[in-house]
């Protein structure tokens, strides 16, 4: 590649600049080869970002140089880049987000050098309505991913206890992250208690491995369930983004099985993704993250979780295994499924 180009796409004419730039020291990842991943990677990238306030990590340095969030939409941008304006209680004022919602615009942002895409929880037309619930499950040295895993997995059997279901990704950086696709009206004020009950109740239940309070001191060698993304106001790293690392790691959507192997064999390596291994994954498996956007749950409803009580996600617990009991004893021989949620009852 050039150091610029023009290009045409999807009809949209766009001039890329300083493509022999180094963004990545450590091994010559270049901003063109930043821009040809992020275009490989659209037909599953593009989905997930479509209408969703997108807050840009730019790096005009390289990873090891300083970087900016921009959340207000650069004013030199072709007339084709799609915004949304959102009200900024801090600002007092509108703020218009990108929404990188084709090809072009993905392309575009690239090559303003955001190698971090950050999206909103939900959607710009309803911005006070998560789309999904997640949790961010950051190790404090010496913990690493590898007690993350056995924190997903506790996380995921939560889930599933009130029938729902979750969905792992790296971080692309040292953690994992468990996201819960809801797709149906809610709001962060009810998102927001539930995951901060639930983090709590993992902390109650495991002092020795799980904190939930974001305080440096106390995350030494535990693993820290951030509970606190499920917020209008934040965002949280966008799956299959690169990371600002040394090496060009990405936030890669993993299997259930591959969270067991990598807590199976202690083996951090497991779950570590470079940009040309997820481009692979995808041609492989799909896009796992899909059912992210279109599976529709709704979290139960249990008394004091506005408080964010541990207890009540407990009592909720106990509750859905009674549930469960009986239904579980008629079938013993029948194959072990997910619980449906709606059992039909006798009259």
């Amino acid at each position: 590649m050039g150091n610029s180009q023009t290009i045409e796409i999807e009809g949209k004419s766009l001039t890329l600049t300083n493509l022999d730039k180094v963004l990545y020291p450590a091994v010559g990842f270049t901003k063109g080869q930043v821009i040809d991943y992020y275009a490989r990677i659209a037909p599953v990238l593009v989905p997930q970002l479509s209408g969703r306030p997108l807050t840009l990590k730019r790096y005009p340095g390289g990873v090891d140089q300083e970087f900016f969030f921009e959340k207000n939409a650069t004013k030199h941008r072709p007339d084709w880049v799609k915004t949304a304006p959102i009200w900024s209680e801090g600002n007092q004022r509108n703020v218009n987000y990108i929404l990188a919602n084709s090809l072009p615009t993905l392309i575009w942002v690239a090559n303003l050098a955001a190698i971090e895409l950050h999206p909103s929880l939900s959607l710009a037309k309803n911005i006070t309505c998560p789309r999904m619930m997640v949790f961010d499950l950051d190790p404090g040295p010496p913990a690493n991913i590898v007690q993350c895993c056995q924190v997903a997995l506790w996380l995921r059997g939560i889930f599933e206890h009130f029938g729902l279901q979750s969905f792992p990704k790296t971080s692309g950086s040292k953690g994992l992250q468990i996201y819960v696709p809801l797709n149906t009206p809610t709001n962060y004020d009810v998102t927001k208690p539930f995951a901060h009950a639930l983090a709590r109740l993992l902390e109650t239940d495991h002092k020795e491995l799980v904190v939930s309070d974001m305080k440096k001191q106390l995350r030494v060698g535990k693993v820290l369930v951030d509970w606190s993304q499920n917020d209008e106001h934040k965002t949280t790293v966008s799956v299959y983004s690169l990371r600002a690392r040394e090496r060009p790691t990405v936030s890669t959507p993993v299997k259930w099985e591959e969270v067991e192997q990598a807590f199976k064999k202690k083996d951090t390596k497991l779950l570590v993704f470079e940009a040309g291994q997820a481009i692979e994954r995808v041609e492989k498996m799909g896009d796992l993250f899909e059912p992210v956007l279109t599976l529709k749950q709704k979290l139960p409803r249990l008394p004091g979780i506005e408080e964010a009580q541990p207890e009540a996600i407990a009592t909720g617990i106990d509750l859905a295994a009674q549930a469960e009991e009986v239904p579980i004893r008629k079938r013993r021989a029948a194959p072990k499924r997910t619980p449906v949620k709606k059992k039909a009852r006798k009259v």
